[in-house]
């Protein structure tokens, strides 16, 4: 759904390339406060430069899925005034070409067949390479990609710069799981690949993640996306609000007030009528006033909004 707000040359600050970022939320269940600021900080982003704002379903964990959560966060980020451009993808429409990767990985010596347990491997917190070379049969079995020994760093538009040696920190990470499912890792890659996405803009919690991501973009011969990870929203007792912590729910009856919470979380400092205005006008001057360096760095402690 094409948004008013955006102009029609989408370009990146400080750049003659598109500004093309992505919102991809898990259909584990519905969108609750740290989803919405999540989504609202990618959708400012790229609205503010014109920018192109994707959406992407991420459904290829099925144990996972909830029944109606799908259609139930294209309805609340509807109520809530994201639009976004172009068709909504489905990560379970690519599980073929997500294997193809990992299969040809193998077969170029960058990856491997794993046959370890969860048994096996608990009480190590970096995978101890015991199938690297054992050359298992892929059929059946985890698909493994070997890391190099060094250092792989980035400059987070929001945390700084961030490094992490994959070898010592990580070890070899599955990009193909034993149950025929493709792996986080590979999956978000080859899709901001495909849809071309410029700039990510996602929760902290994935900042560890990047290196990761960005081997595979080098293993791909690909240009990585800019990273801007916000920090988490945090419940009075100090947990992450999200499903599993059964945070509430956003309903569509006051998308206003949500709004306003999330450009709180952001730092952005909304005056204290605004959320009494429509969700347009919220938007209009969310858009006008965003401010990239104002987004603390940390968690921050989730609060309510006064009358």
């Amino acid at each position: 759904m094409p948004s008013p707000l955006a102009p029609r040359t989408p370009l990146r600050e400080g750049s003659k390339s598109p500004y093309i970022g992505r919102f991809a939320p898990t259909p584990s269940g519905a969108l609750h406060l740290g989803s919405l600021t999540a989504a609202l900080a990618s959708w400012l982003d790229a609205r503010a430069v014109g920018g192109r704002w994707l959406l992407r379903i991420e459904d290829i964990d099925p144990p996972r899925e909830m029944p109606g959560a799908k259609d139930g966060i294209l309805r609340t980020l509807e109520a809530l005034g994201l639009t976004w451009d172009g068709p909504v993808v489905k990560q379970s429409t690519q599980l073929a070409a997500y294997r193809e990767q990992a299969f040809q990985f193998i077969q170029q010596g960058l990856a491997y067949a794993c046959c370890c347990s969860r048994k096996q491997l608990s009480g190590f917190l970096v995978y101890p390479g015991t199938c690297r070379n054992a050359r298992h049969a892929a059929q059946g079995a985890a698909i493994r990609l070997r890391v190099p020994d060094k250092t792989f760093a980035f400059v987070d538009r929001v945390q700084g710069a961030f490094s992490q040696r994959l070898a010592d920190e990580v070890g070899d990470f599955v990009i193909w799981r034993k149950d025929g499912l493709a792996a986080y890792q590979l999956a978000v890659v080859l899709d901001d690949i495909t849809q071309g996405v410029t700039d990510t803009v996602r929760g902290a919690d994935l900042l560890d993640s990047t290196p990761r991501q960005l081997y595979l973009y080098q293993l791909l011969g690909k240009k990585p996306p800019r990273y801007l990870h916000i920090p988490l929203l945090v419940q009075q007792d100090g947990r992450k609000l999200g499903k599993s912590f059964r945070s509430e729910a956003l309903t569509r009856a006051e998308p206003g007030q949500a709004l306003v919470r999330a450009l709180r979380a952001l730092g952005q400092c909304p005056p204290r009528a605004l959320q009494r205005q429509s969700v347009s006008q919220i938007l209009q001057w969310a858009v006008s006033h965003w401010r990239v360096e104002n987004i603390p760095r940390v968690r921050t402690l989730l609060e309510p909004v006064a009358d």
